[in-house]
């Protein structure tokens, strides 16, 4: 799969409100909806049906849902081999459960990466020094169609 092509799908949801739940380029979305958004433009229809979700996620159970249906669909990365086009997973929190998701735009000096974010909606943000000590987990996308 072409990094291209996913950070250029990606950076074609920005502007999107922030919608929970939603999946919808322009009219809404959240930070697991631009995933699915990019998935289904660059590589068809999405895997598995996503059920219904809280705002706190899986927070109350302590359970890494959000991680786990990664790894049933993404490839695993170490968090230091940074590229662009790769999902981005990150714990908000110290000790709680990694609930954020955003596709890295850049790398290098001007590390920046998209996501959407409750009160900005979809936007393209640096990849400072704050953000990168939250990423709990970095996958790239399959490099086939699924």
């Amino acid at each position: 799969m072409s990094a291209d092509r996913i950070v250029i799908a990606a950076r074609g949801w920005i502007g999107t409100p922030y919608v929970h739940q939603a999946s919808v380029r322009g009219a809404g979305s959240d930070c697991l909806g631009l995933l699915r958004g990019v998935w289904r433009e660059v590589l068809g229809a999405e895997p598995e049906a996503v059920p219904a979700y809280t705002m706190d996620w899986s927070e109350p159970q302590g359970e890494e849902r959000l991680w786990q249906a990664a790894l049933r669909h993404l490839s695993p990365k170490a968090v230091a081999d940074d590229a662009a086009g790769d999902v981005l997973l990150f714990r908000m929190r110290s000790g709680s459960v990694a609930k954020h998701l955003g596709l890295q735009s850049a790398i290098g000096a001007g590390a920046a990466f998209v996501h959407a974010y409750s009160g900005h909606g979809v936007i393209e943000s640096a990849l400072s020094a704050p953000w990168r000590r939250r990423i709990a987990a970095r996958f790239a996308f399959p490099t086939e169609s699924v």
